[in-house]
């Protein structure tokens, strides 16, 4: 039973209004002001909530990142709508330079973690509870679009692990959803912009009054030269790789992906597709192989990795927790649990609600204000949960639900929540933060 201090009809009804609100039509908005596009993880869980009010269109939604699918396979990060104020938008990217873009549809040139086949079970879940209409269309679009997931896979098992270690390769902090993490301060600082890139007509300002939540100028700049590299490549895999100045692996995307193949394998064995669904159970065995390679004997958590000069950085990161998702390392599992429930991260006695910070409070780069420096995220809270309960750590995932849940009886639905306070921070009515409270309220389990 969770307590909150409102009743979880009002809650649900609250994070349905949300949704509804930043609706389009073919596409959710992340939040009505701050983020006017589709980002392509916020689509996952945005279509994870969807499903709980409406099959069709939580399946509009995906089919909706779909269509801006690049001919290699990638999934972009923004898919964008008609807002002409965000910043940067598609003429900052002009991804027309590249081969592989869509045609019709404009995109960024960069990818986000791939948690898209975890959305598609739910909803497959979804529609299959309903029964009638709702089942035949759900099942119709899992079996239909089981090749676009599966070329998204293999497209990040190819031109974002060329070396086959099984650590996915990122080339902007944007790329890991976790932007400005103290897990990327070490690559960063090796990024010379190598000319004045313009951070003006940056829009999280207009929308947020304390800039302190938000990443500095400098750190814009940075990410703004990175994407001028990237351009200047053409958005080629190959080129990019080669000439882009950060260069990291992301064992927490690395993570997602040992996770979503699993998923996506079920879902293959499911339509009839034993030999892609032996393919991916591969691939996620290689992600799995290649995050446990990565934890760290002092810290027990998963590290990253400078690709440029082989350093991995020690750094007390949520993202270092990417063994939950993945297991395969009974040992390494306990440990992490023990980890997480421990007096660094949900057992820290100053937290408001028991859910894990983005960043250790013991850690020096610890912001309880600003972005992924520190807040709690509540749909990283869903993917723990999930994770955690597909792996059989039940009684964790049902505190960490209730704990959400509580979190986000404030009915703000805020993008990330100050870890002492409980303050909602970032933007409000966040579509992802609505999603997943309605999964947890209305799906059953």
């Amino acid at each position: 039973m969770t307590t909150t201090s409102v009743s979880p009809e009002t809650l649900a009804a609250r994070a349905a209004y949300i949704l509804r609100g930043n609706d389009t039509g073919e596409l959710t908005t992340a939040a009505p002001q701050l983020y006017p596009h589709l980002w392509s993880w916020d689509a996952a869980f945005v279509a994870i909530g969807l499903a709980t009010l409406s099959v069709p269109r939580a399946i509009a939604e995906l089919r909706t990142l779909l269509r801006a699918q690049w001919r290699t396979g990638m999934l972009p990060h923004i898919v964008f709508g008609p807002d002409q104020g965000y910043f940067p938008g598609p003429d900052v990217w002009d991804c027309g330079v590249a081969a592989a873009a869509p045609a019709g549809v404009q995109t960024s040139g960069i990818c986000q973690p791939p948690v898209h086949a975890i959305a598609v079970r739910r909803v497959l879940d979804a529609g299959r509870r309903n029964g009638g209409a709702d089942r035949e269309l759900a099942e119709r679009f899992a079996a239909e679009t089981f090749d676009q997931w599966l070329a998204w896979h293999r497209w990040l098992a190819t031109a974002r692990d060329p070396s086959r270690r099984g650590l996915l390769e990122i080339f902007h902090g944007w790329e890991s959803g976790m932007d400005n993490s103290p897990r990327w301060d070490r690559a960063y600082s090796a990024v010379v912009p190598g000319a004045h890139m313009p951070v003006d007509r940056r829009h999280d300002l207009q929308h947020v009054a304390d800039a302190g939540q938000r990443p500095t100028d400098e750190e814009y700049q940075r990410y703004l030269w990175l994407m001028h590299q990237m351009h200047e490549a053409r958005y080629d895999d190959d080129a990019v790789r080669e000439t882009v100045d950060f260069r990291v692996t992301d064992v927490f995307m690395s993570g997602v992906a040992a996770l979503a193949s699993e998923v996506l394998a079920e879902l293959g064995d499911e339509f009839g597709r034993r030999a892609e669904a032996d393919e991916l159970r591969e691939l996620a065995a290689r992600f799995r192989a290649g995050v446990l390679s990565a934890v760290s004997p002092q810290t027990g958590l998963a590290r990253d990795e400078d690709v440029r000069t082989g350093e991995r950085f020690e750094v007390l990161s949520v993202g270092g927790f990417a063994p939950l998702l993945c297991g395969g390392d009974p040992a390494v599992t306990a440990h992490q649990l023990d980890l997480l429930t421990g007096p660094q991260w949900c057992g820290h006695p100053d937290l408001l609600y028991a859910v894990p910070p983005s960043t250790a409070p013991a850690y020096p780069g610890f912001q309880a204000r600003t972005y992924w420096r520190g807040p709690q995220w509540p749909f990283l809270n869903w993917l723990l949960w999930w994770a955690l309960r597909r792996h059989g750590a039940t009684g964790l995932a049902t505190k960490i639900r209730a704990e959400a849940l509580r979190q986000l009886s404030d009915l703000a639905f805020g993008e990330y929540y100050e870890p002492f306070t409980g303050e909602a921070l970032g933007s409000a009515h966040q579509s992802w933060t609505a999603a997943v409270a309605l999964d947890w309220l209305l799906a059953a389990d």
